[in-house]
């Protein structure tokens, strides 16, 4: 079956400026990265803060324009299309943005904000839309009567639900939540995430779930996505990847997460600290671009850019990963997961 979303050797660069000057490199935020996003999927994108992952999320709905590659979209290469083409298209996939307030309109009620994709899309008039927003609220936890209210009056967990209810307006098959709960507190992310996992099997929805906090995303990721410096390190199914993580940075990254219970007697949780920053996107480094703080780097990956490429299959060696499990390393499998006996490195 083809994919719903595909990207293909995506780049994205953004200018850099200094004194009204134009400065040579401009800033590479997403390089060369291909991935495909199935129907009906959960693909989590993680990450530190700057690798690139919301960039990455908005290119694929073309929310911005890449540098290279190419986005396509249920088989339609996105960058052909007109304004008027992508318009109609762009029922099909929506967003759910990070700040639950900046993402609302503040002149208008919650009920106006959710139903205006369906003023634009399906031009429904003024009485069809309330009905639909009724639903929609109902759908997403919220009492109808919360749709006269405005933003400032509504808490972040409520407006965050309108704006899922939004991206849920015209019914689409793909949706970019990107850190959809990241702004929100600790019970309220987890009736958020519930939700989302509730939507996506309810209707079927592909759903890219960007984030950093990886417990978030073992509950609704059926694949992870892992992007260092705006390059995709690692990917695989969400099970291999939390059991067996082949990429060192992937090892730091879950090494780093809040566990849920102590480790078992006798066993350490060994958390990895990293060294240093990642580098100036500008000034990338040469060979693997996590190599300068990299635990485990040898000779080679400060000499030589490690491909995206299967890892060995468990049933072949103990460090193996699984079917699909892909890593950017010439070593996958060097550092032991989380639990297993690693120290600070």
């Amino acid at each position: 079956m083809s994919p719903l979303a595909e990207a293909v050797e995506l780049v994205k660069e953004f200018p850099r400026r200094a004194g009204g000057w134009r400065l040579r490199p401009p800033v590479r935020v997403v390089d060369r990265v291909s991935l495909a996003v199935g129907r009906g999927e959960g693909l989590a994108l993680v990450g530190e803060s700057g690798s690139g992952k919301t960039t990455l999320g908005r290119c694929l709905i073309r929310l911005l324009e890449p540098s290279g590659g190419t986005v396509a979209f249920d088989g339609v290469d996105l960058q052909t299309l007109g304004r008027r083409q992508l318009a109609r298209l762009r029922r099909r996939f929506q967003m759910v943005f990070q700040d639950p307030y900046g993402s609302l309109d503040p002149r208008l009620t919650a009920g106006a904000s959710a139903g205006l994709p369906l003023a634009v899309h399906a031009r429904l008039g003024r009485r069809e839309r309330a009905a639909a927003v009724a639903e929609l609220f109902d759908l997403v936890g919220l009492a109808p009567a919360l749709a006269g209210r405005y933003p400032h009056q509504l808490s972040g967990g409520q407006r965050q639900r309108v704006g899922i209810a939004r991206a849920l307006a015209t019914r689409p098959d793909l949706v970019i939540a990107d850190e959809p709960v990241s702004a929100l507190d600790v019970s309220m992310r987890g009736q958020i995430l519930a939700l989302l996992a509730d939507l996506k099997a309810r209707f079927g929805l592909a759903l890219v779930f960007i984030s950093h906090d990886l417990a978030a995303v073992a509950q609704l990721a059926d694949r992870v996505a892992v992007l260092y410096l705006g390059r995709l390190v690692e990917l695989a199914p969400a099970a291999a990847l939390f059991a067996a993580p082949q990429h060192p940075y992937t090892v730091s990254l879950l090494s780093a997460a809040l566990a849920p219970e102590p480790a078992e007697p006798g066993r350490r949780r060994g958390r990895i600290v990293l060294h240093g920053e990642p580098p100036d996107p500008a000034r990338r480094p040469a060979g693997c671009p996590f190599a300068p703080r990299c635990p485990a780097a040898q000779a080679r990956c400060t000499a030589e850019e490690p491909p995206l490429a299967p890892v060995p299959i468990a049933d072949r060696t103990p460090l193996g990963g699984a079917p699909g499990h892909l890593a950017a390393c010439f070593y996958p499998g060097s550092l032991p997961a989380p639990g297993q006996g690693c120290d600070n490195l």
